[in-house]
Parts: C-alpha cells; structure tokens; sequence
C-alpha cells in the first residue's frame, strides 16, 4: 500500500538523519531537564510530524497505515518523549474527530493539528475508571446551548501542554454503560478546565501527564463529536486500532535501537581475552533479540497493510500491541543484562530505555486487555 515508494523514502532518509543527528545528541539533556529543547519541537513541526497520519485535505502529510508504520519504527530509535510530543496529534487527539466529526469540526480543528499550532491531549481515563472505560463517571449535562462538564481525568499524555482535548464524559446518567457516553472537543483555555501538577513517572522523562479537571466547564453544544449523543465510547474504540499499531511500531525501532547498542557494547567489551559479543551465552541473547523484533517487524506491517485495505484489524492490532510492548520490554530486559554493571549505570542509555519501556505493556490498552480482545474476538468469529 505504499502510494510513492521514492517520496516514502526521502522521508525516512530525512527522518533517520534527523533522529542520529538532532534527538539521539539531545536524548540525555531532554532525561535530565525533563523537556524537549524548543528549536528541536520547532523542527519537528516544520518536517510535518504532528501531521503524519492527518490527511492532505486538512494540511496533513496522509501517510497510510503501513508508511505511518515505518515513520514511527524510525522515530523509536529514539527516547519515547519525542514521539509522544506530536503522537497524540496524529492518533488519540485526532482521529476520533477525523473519524466521526462533522465538517466544520474537522475544518475547525484539524488543520491547526496538523500544523503543530494546537497539542491535542485524549481524556478517558478516570481516578477509578482505567481499562473499564465503559464505568467513566465524568458528566456533560446539557444546559441550554452548552454542555456543563464536571469530573477528573488522570494520566493525560501532554496535558500541562494541550491547547485541545477529546474528553469522553456521560450525557445520559441513567445509562450507566457505554451507550451514556458521548465525547466533547473542549479548548484548553475553556473556564472550568483545571490542569493539575505534572506527574512524577518512572520514566519517559519530557513526556509529559497530568490530571485534567472539570469543574462545571461549559462547552458549547456544537462542541459534541458528530453532533449526536451516546456515541462518544464507540468514537474512543475506533481509534484504538491504529494507536495500537502506531504503538507496536514504535516499540520495534526501539528494540531496534536497544539490540544496535547492546551489540557495540559487546563487540567492544573484553572478558576473559576476547570480546563478550564471542561468548555463546551473550550471543543467544542477541539472537532472541533479533528474532523477536523482526518478529515484531514482520507483525507490525503485515497488519498495517491490511488495515490499509479495509480489513477490520481489531484482533491483529491487539496482538501485535501485545507481542510488541511485551517484546520491547525482554529486549531491554537482555540489553541491561549484556552491559553487565554498566547497564545499571544512568550513563548508558539501555539505563533509561529500561525505565522508558515499561509503559508500552500499560497505555492503549494493557496487556491483560489485548489478551481478552484477542480471546473475545475469536469467540465471536467462531459463533
């Protein structure tokens, strides 16, 4: 499904330079000073990258599936921060109102998304509501021409920095289930919207969350994805299968990059008269590593392009979301162990990539909930 294949590639030659010569130089700085330099978010926004996935019509670069796929296998090669900055603007933040938005939002909205002009934040998960999102207590109640918003949002990807977001919140109290929910584009200076402290994480320093508060925040009905009521939850899964995608790709360049640095390290490294990379017990580390992420490679494209194609890929993404965050993390787990000592010390980036990796197995779903995907959607194809 590659529609240019010589323009694709321009691209990532484009995109590979910049991530060896700008982000990998800054990857300590952004750990330590837990913010991405403003010239580097600058260049970000005029090579295109909030627009990756957004379609030209609206000033987006429209990349498919499987190119997108690959953009973001580059873009992981490097500390997860930088991705995370621009990845909302082109999954979570605005494919629901691409999705099912009306032509004025999307004209409204998406242009400026596309530009880097506005960060877009996606808020679903509650205080109490993670993985059973269909449970999200957070109200709209209509009030004349505005909805009147009232409820918390934790853990929300760039909220200190969103001028957007995509709120999921219950119009119908009387329906406590999914068919309650309908999803809202607030503007972040709208009065209401509170933005609580940045959270303090394991990792993905320069990433960064917040809790986003309601308190009676008044949004104009026009406001209300696809004009219509109780949609809002079937809206939130749609965009589900692409993030997971998205998410496995990058988890396979930064495997890529975990196995490029474990293996300089060992055909450096001396133990016992000669480099640890000839050692039979470093080396099958390194070949789980390599098969595993050309696994994850293999996984990754094959359900991108049939994506692509129109095929419904709710089972492929989860499975690749699954083998891929589980992936990345045995990769990292086996490139601390070939760095010895060295891989406990902060110097050595496996160090960070450590830390960094282990929220791939949380967010767009955990690894619990790709495995009841996977299972119910297999029950359902065989009834």
């Amino acid at each position: 499904m590659i529609r240019d294949e010589e323009t694709l590639n321009q691209l990532l030659d484009t995109l590979r330079r910049f991530v060896r010569e700008r982000l990998v130089p800054s990857e300590q700085h952004v750990a330590e000073e837990d913010r991405i330099p403003d010239d580097i978010l600058q260049e970000m926004k005029a090579m295109g990258l909030f627009g990756l996935s957004i379609p030209e019509a609206y000033g987006g670069l429209g990349l498919t599936m499987e190119e997108e796929a690959l953009v973001a296998m580059e873009i992981g090669r490097t500390s997860p921060a930088f991705r995370s900055i621009f990845g909302t603007n082109n999954g979570i933040g605005s494919q629901g109102i691409l999705i099912d938005g009306t032509e004025a939002q999307k004209q409204k909205y998406i242009p400026r998304l596309a530009t880097g002009e506005l960060i877009s934040s996606f808020c679903l998960t509650e205080p109490d509501v993670g993985s059973d999102a269909g449970s999200l207590r957070t109200t709209a109640i209509r009030d004349g021409d505005h909805y009147v918003l009232n409820g918390t949002k934790r853990y929300i990807t760039n909220g200190p920095e969103a001028g957007l977001f995509t709120v999921m919140a219950r119009t119908d109290p009387d329906n406590k289930g999914a068919g309650g929910i309908s999803a809202f584009i607030v503007e972040g200076d709208t009065p209401g919207l509170i933005r609580g402290k940045p959270d303090h994480k394991m990792g993905q320093k320069g990433a960064h969350t917040c809790d986003i508060i309601f308190d009676n925040c008044r949004v104009p009905a026009e406001n209300i994805i696809g004009g219509r009521e109780g949609v809002g939850f079937k809206t939130a899964m749609k965009v589900l299968d692409r993030g997971r995608l998205h998410i496995s790709a990058v988890c396979v360049g930064v495997a890529e990059r975990l196995l490029a640095d474990a293996l300089h390290f060992a055909m450096e490294r001396v133990q016992f008269g000669k480099p640890v990379a000839e050692h039979q017990l470093i080396q099958a580390l390194l070949a789980d590593s390599k098969a595993e992420s050309y696994a994850g490679r293999c996984m990754v494209l094959d359900a991108a392009r049939q994506k692509d194609e129109g095929v419904n890929v709710s089972t492929l993404a989860s499975c690749t979301k699954l083998f891929c965050s589980e992936m990345v993390g045995r990769v990292a787990d086996r490139a601390v162990q070939i760095h010895g000592g060295a891989g406990y010390m902060a110097e050595y980036a496996v160090e960070r990539f450590y830390r960094d990796v282990r929220l791939f197995r949380i967010y767009e779903g955990t690894s619990q909930i790709q495995q009841l995907v996977i299972a119910r959607n297999m029950i359902r194809e065989a009834q």
